[in-house]
């Protein structure tokens, strides 16, 4: 009997040899244009770490609390979160070995963890660019329920709901996409069809204030903010929608963070753009001695109405 287990030991243990050494020899190659990409990508991600910890800072700790300070507040921790795990992710990828056991283990497990927080942190930051849009909207739309009768508590309960939803609808994704075949196209379907909804939000959102804007006879001219969501939301559309679409459309066959396409660089640039955004609208006609990071801010952040019509229509008329 002992030499029967003895024996039974000695050939589980060679078979797993050799499944090991298959599993070494299958080393990850990256291609040239790979390493590039994801080099050019890192890059990328530590300029946004940085300009979203400015943007975060700032308005965590110098500017008072209104609406739009934590709707950007949250999205510039969305997009820091994501910037994040996608440069943790990519170094991991250009700089360890994988040719063990151990490495290709650590990177299956890296892809699916950090994929699922890169997939919840992408749609919450949708989320809460669409929040910025009609919040914007409704203040000049509807310019007296906003200001009388807004519920005080709505930013909080919103900016909840968005998280909650985010974390709820993509973890309901990865959960049937390894464990119920069946409702694959189900819950891609839903995936897909939230993205669109939260786009077509954000564009009749702007289109509905851009038209406002061109016929209010009063305004001198709009807002630094107004300026800075507007022009967040088109470059939302040329660099977040293909990767937006790519993920959710593909991810029922593969869960694959990194296309072989430039979708990937495209959401990293939108991730990264919104505080160069804020910058530039806060620098705009402003002398170069006055164009710190903090004063650029405060003016789009802080920025006092500023219209022709007299002092009390002054807020139904400038956004």
């Amino acid at each position: 009997m002992a030499d029967t287990t003895s024996a039974g030991f000695m050939l589980n243990f060679s078979e797993y040899m050799d499944s090991f050494e298959n599993t070494t020899s299958e080393c990850l190659m990256l291609s040239y244009k790979e390493k590039v990409t994801l080099s050019v990508c890192v890059g990328i991600s530590f300029c946004g770490l940085v300009d979203n910890a400015i943007v975060m800072r700032f308005l965590f700790f110098h500017v008072k609390k209104n609406p739009f300070t934590v709707y950007t507040l949250n999205l510039a921790v969305a997009d820091f979160s994501l910037l994040l795990l996608l440069s943790l992710l990519m170094l991991l990828i250009l700089t360890l070995p994988i040719c063990s056991l151990f490495g290709s283990i650590l990177l299956s497990y890296m892809e699916i963890a950090v994929g699922y927080l890169c997939h919840f942190f992408d749609l919450s930051s949708l989320g809460f660019l669409t929040a910025i849009s009609v919040e914007r909207c409704l203040s000049v739309l509807f310019p007296i329920w906003y200001r009388c009768r807004r519920p005080k508590r709505l930013t909080g309960i919103v900016s909840g709901l968005l998280w909650a939803f985010s974390g709820s609808l993509v973890s309901f994704m990865y959960l049937t996409f390894n464990f119920i075949d069946e409702h694959l196209k189900t819950f891609g379907a839903v995936a897909f069809a939230t993205c669109l909804t939260f786009s077509l939000m954000m564009l009749v959102s702007n289109l509905s204030l851009f038209i406002k804007l061109q016929r209010g006879f009063r305004i001198r001219h709009p807002g630094k903010l107004y300026i800075a969501v507007l022009i967040n939301v088109i470059f939302f559309f040329i660099f977040a929608i293909p990767f937006s679409v790519e993920v959710f459309v593909n991810l029922a066959d593969r869960l694959q963070l990194f296309p072989e396409d430039t979708s990937l660089v495209l959401v990293m640039l939108n991730s990264s753009i919104n505080p160069v955004i804020y910058f530039l609208v806060g620098c705009c006609r402003q002398r170069r001695s006055q164009c710190s990071v903090t004063a650029a801010l405060r003016r789009v952040f802080e920025e006092k109405p500023t219209s022709s019509a007299p002092e009390d229509k002054v807020d139904e008329t400038t956004v």
